[in-house]
């Protein structure tokens, strides 16, 4: 089963997102803060990884760094899951390095699609 970190704050959108994942076939790792998404990151074989923009202590754009930095991490394609929905915010992602972008509320078959489509 593949398996997917959703990093995320929002116990609500958390839940959405998990059972999403698991009714796609999905094995869902959950952190709710970028400190646990990175040590997560470096303890569990991931296929891809969900990470919220804002998340308390460390943001989500300095995880990806973090992650893109680190040779144990930098292949996992990470998808930015965020509220910032702005003309031009999903240019700005993809060029931050992130793999993917997803809107909350989340559109739910472009969602799975990304997934289909990014995951390795």
């Amino acid at each position: 089963m593949k398996s997917v970190l959703v990093v995320e704050d929002d116990p609500l959108i958390m839940e959405l997102v998990r059972t999403l994942l698991v009714s796609f076939g999905y094995d869902p790792i959950e952190a709710v803060d970028g400190a646990m998404a990175i040590e997560l990151s470096k303890k569990n074989s991931l296929n891809i990884i969900l990470l919220d923009i804002q998340l308390p202590r460390i943001d989500g754009t300095e995880v990806l760094k973090i992650l893109k930095g680190d040779p144990v991490t930098r292949e996992i394609p990470v998808i930015a899951l965020t509220a910032h929905a702005m003309r031009g915010d999903e240019e700005k992602f993809l060029k931050a390095g992130f793999s993917g972008y997803v809107s909350k509320p989340i559109d739910i078959q472009k969602f799975k699609s990304l997934i289909i489509e990014l995951i390795v």
